[in-house]
């Protein structure tokens, strides 16, 4: 029995997810406290990534779901971006900061590779139906629908030079 997947069964999500903790407990240190816009711009951010996975994964369509992907990945490109001030500003250390970078990345590159995933089976969908539309055992090239086309010792008498393609 195949297992029913939610946005917590998503890897990609689940890192957010645990990003999004450590950013939290970072901002809370006595490091950033103190400055509330970047506080705030680094919960929003990291709570963002996540927040979009789970909502696209709600959505009925597959397209629905890549652009709340794509905006996840935006958030996290939102996240470095911040993080990387945080650093210059000196509210965050050298090693903290290629530990969320890295982080970030990943979870940037887990959501790509559920883009990727999700296009390619739609793509791998539309193929089998165009498959099937053929019937069963009809080969894929043109000149080989055409010679299903023209019929057998039944068929039509066409050639297959005489089936406009």
């Amino acid at each position: 029995m195949a297992e029913y997947y939610t946005f917590e069964n998503l890897e990609c999500w689940r890192q957010a997810k645990d990003l999004a903790l450590d950013v939290h407990r970072f901002s809370q240190t006595e490091n950033v406290n103190g400055d509330a816009v970047m506080c705030d711009q680094l919960r929003q951010s990291s709570l963002r990534i996540m927040s979009r996975i789970a909502e696209g994964k709600a959505r009925a369509s597959g397209n629905d779901f890549i652009f709340y992907l794509k905006l996840a990945k935006a958030s996290a490109a939102s996240l470095q971006s911040t993080l990387i001030l945080s650093r210059d500003m000196g509210y965050l250390g050298e090693g903290d900061f290629i530990d969320f970078q890295d982080r970030a990345n990943r979870v940037s590159a887990l959501i790509g590779g559920l883009i990727n995933a999700i296009k390619k089976g739609q793509k791998d969908r539309r193929d089998a139906k165009k498959a099937e539309g053929m019937g069963a055992g009809a080969a894929k090239d043109p000149a080989s629908v055409a010679d299903i086309a023209v019929g057998g010792p039944d068929g039509p008498q066409e050639t297959a030079e005489s089936v406009p393609f």
